[in-house]
């Protein structure tokens, strides 16, 4: 817990622009009026119950959020969703109706129902920024506080965190293969609003898109929320409703003349949806307009897309692009582009806004400390699988940088200091004979405070910094971590102190 001391070392006008800025995020429709308390599972309220039947609800403890294994085969996470996190826990009470359905359960005591009603976050909350990469095993969120309130946030912190992450770090490799070669390469845009499991996961999922690198979304509610670019133009039921295809063409270009995307392949791509094009495209010219581009969304792309190129060009239509959509994915576009695909931008849905194939993060919530007599002890979960046995204590995470190079993170005991005037050796936690000795760096601490004492101090930034810090992010990590198969492992290892903690603990509680 942080003194008062401490606490007031804080600039009073940082808190006000925090304050200031959740407050402007609260009104976004996709927040306003939106309750949340029961945003939970039942056994997160039962242990509640049970921790206030026994007197132990004012208990201190520490959890620690973060996930195991890299999605879709990846090297890193880009984290996100802490936006969401910030707003839940600034709003987070239990309103009438919430109780009343509680009270209607016949699982709780009215004395429990009358402690709800009082239920306020007073904890703290340290977290990764939006955007910050990150590697198994890093706590993502540390939360301090009551176990009362403490218990009752983890499901709903794992699923903003869960999610935002997994679609971020999906954009990212998608965003990445379609950078993959000059020329053929473009934008990508997210327009898995159809597709995805509900509202929320699409309107969440493209802001998580937009962190990992799409240029603007088909969801404008998204849009309106987010303030990301909006993009689309016609389905197929546009065509078919107009007695041809070259009317349905005209009647989209007189209506909107400056931003004309045609959607070719209703009928047959090269023999009419090209050829109805160009017609267009010429009537455009004569108003002194051009014609943005035509979409392909089915059919051999790499075929169509190179012979509707060679048409357009030989037309003098140079500057008119093609997009391609249908299910596509990162393979997909790295393979497109090999095969010379000439496209000039990308849109993507289904793959990118469900994580098609990985569709979960998997991150994990776990008590890492708790209170007794006063005093704060580790607490270690141990288990037959080895990459389930946690890392105890309450830790922060550390970044060090070589020549401005991201060389290793450390996680260490929250009260460890390093002389990085000293030579730094690392070793494997599991495989100790891998050692690396660091010299001459600098060292970041990821875990920022967002909340202390329950008061938010954590000014949050808009969604273009978070992307920006994504793209700088990734710029202090080598090609062979980033790449998309078979990622060189980065280093994340435990600090001595916090190595010896761990294995004193394995022996304290899984006696030989």
């Amino acid at each position: 817990m942080i003194s008062v001391e401490q606490k007031d070392k804080i600039d009073p006008r940082v808190r006000e622009r925090a304050m200031v800025r959740v407050n402007e995020i609260a009104r976004l429709p996709v927040y306003r009026d939106r309750p949340a308390a029961l945003v939970t599972d039942l056994y997160q309220l039962t242990m509640m119950y049970g921790y206030f039947r026994a007197g132990r609800h004012q208990q201190r403890v520490v959890f620690d959020l973060f996930y195991r294994n890299n999605p879709s085969e990846n090297g890193y996470v880009i984290a996100a969703g802490l936006e969401q996190v910030v707003w839940y826990l600034n709003q987070l009470q239990f309103r009438g109706e919430e109780l009343e359905y509680l009270r209607s359960l016949n699982m709780f005591s009215d004395a429990f129902i009358d402690k709800l009603q009082d239920f306020r976050f007073t904890g703290d909350v340290y977290a990764v920024p939006e955007g910050t990469i990150v590697f198994p095993n890093e706590p993502l969120v540390r939360v301090e506080g009551p176990i009362f309130e403490v218990q009752l946030i983890e499901s709903a912190l794992l699923t903003f965190v869960n999610h935002q992450s997994l679609i971020a770090t999906k954009t990212q490799r998608i965003v990445d293969a379609a950078a993959t070669s000059s020329g053929t390469a473009g934008p990508v845009i997210e327009m898995g609003l159809r597709r995805a499991q509900n509202m929320d996961a699409s309107v969440f999922g493209a802001r998580a898109a937009f962190i990992g690198g799409c240029v603007g979304t088909s969801n404008v509610l998204a849009g309106q929320c987010f303030d990301i670019p909006v993009m689309g133009t016609m389905g197929h039921s546009w065509i078919q409703s107009f007695p041809s295809e070259l009317d349905a063409f005209r009647a989209y270009a007189d209506t909107f003349p400056d931003n004309t995307v045609l959607l070719i392949d209703t009928y047959d791509v090269l023999k009419s949806g090209i050829q109805n094009a160009i017609i267009v495209a010429r009537e455009l010219e004569a108003k002194g307009k051009t014609l943005r581009g035509v979409r392909i969304d089915s059919g051999d792309l790499a075929y169509l897309s190179k012979r509707v190129r060679s048409i357009l060009d030989a037309a003098g239509l140079p500057y008119v692009g093609i997009t391609a959509s249908s299910d596509l994915d990162e393979w997909i576009i790295r393979d497109l582009i090999i095969q010379g695909a000439a496209f000039t931008a990308w849109g993507v849905g289904t793959r990118l806004i469900t994580s098609y194939d990985t569709p979960s993060l998997g991150g994990v919530y776990k008590l890492v400390a708790h209170e007794r007599d006063g005093v704060m002890h580790p607490s270690i979960k141990i288990s037959e699988n080895a990459e389930k046995v946690t890392n105890p204590g309450k830790k922060k995470v550390l970044r060090f940088y070589v020549d401005g190079h991201a060389s290793a993170d450390l996680i260490a005991l929250d009260d460890e200091t390093f002389n990085t005037s000293e030579p730094l050796e690392l070793f494997d936690p599991v495989h100790t004979y891998k050692r690396k000795v660091i010299r001459n760096y600098e060292v970041e601490n990821l875990l920022v405070p967002v909340f202390l004492n329950g008061e938010l101090v954590y000014e949050l930034p808009t969604l273009r910094q978070i992307r920006q810090r994504v793209e700088n992010g990734l710029s202090h990590f080598s090609s062979e971590i980033l790449r998309p198969v078979k990622p060189h492992i980065y280093h994340v290892d435990l600090s001595k102190k916090l190595w010896e903690l761990k294995h004193h603990l394995l022996h304290e509680f899984r006696p030989e």
